[in-house]
């Protein structure tokens, strides 16, 4: 039999460096993954880069028939007559006054059914409730669940936005 002398008793036995190695792969290839899913647009900020290309998918920015960069055009707005409505369960009024962003070819067919709107928007701030509308982030979600039944109303491609100007709970 062979003794143990105490140095060799107290060695630690060696960890293996497998996990180590193994998370470094994947690090590497969930960061080449999502480096790929950014550029190539499947994760957000790739629309503006669609956005500006020509339809030939050349990657190249529009232009003119003299070679020079079309100028995008800038939106319309078209505004809403102010509404004040009174809010259910409580003795409270919200005035309220908005203007819908358009696309300039749309402005006509958009403001020929701003009355659909507005019959929208106040159907649906009628129905909201008082103590929803006293949460700081409550702006934000009323202005997309509007922007939705706006853009259901006058169609996703007219509609680009819904700008809230005023406000106010009295």
């Amino acid at each position: 039999m062979t003794a143990i002398t105490d140095a060799e008793a107290e060695a630690p036995a060696k960890k293996s460096k497998m996990p180590l190695i193994l998370g470094l792969v994947l690090a590497l290839v969930g960061g080449g993954g999502g480096f790929f899913a950014v550029s190539s647009g499947m994760i957000g900020g790739g629309a503006d880069e669609h956005a500006a290309t020509s339809e030939d998918g050349s990657g190249h920015a529009p232009t003119d028939e003299h070679g020079a960069q079309a100028v995008s055009v800038p939106p319309s707005f078209i505004p809403l007559e102010p509404m004040v409505i009174s809010l259910q369960g409580a003795q409270k009024y919200l005035k309220f006054t908005a203007q819908v962003e358009v696309d300039p070819a749309a402005q006509a067919e958009v403001t020929a059914i701003v009355p659909r709107i507005v019959d929208v928007l106040n159907g649906y701030l009628r129905a909201v409730d008082t103590t929803e509308l006293a949460d700081p982030a409550a702006l934000m979600r009323l202005r997309a669940q509007m922007l939705r039944r706006v853009q259901v109303v006058a169609g996703t491609d007219k509609v680009r936005d819904l700008l809230i100007m005023e406000f106010v709970l009295n």
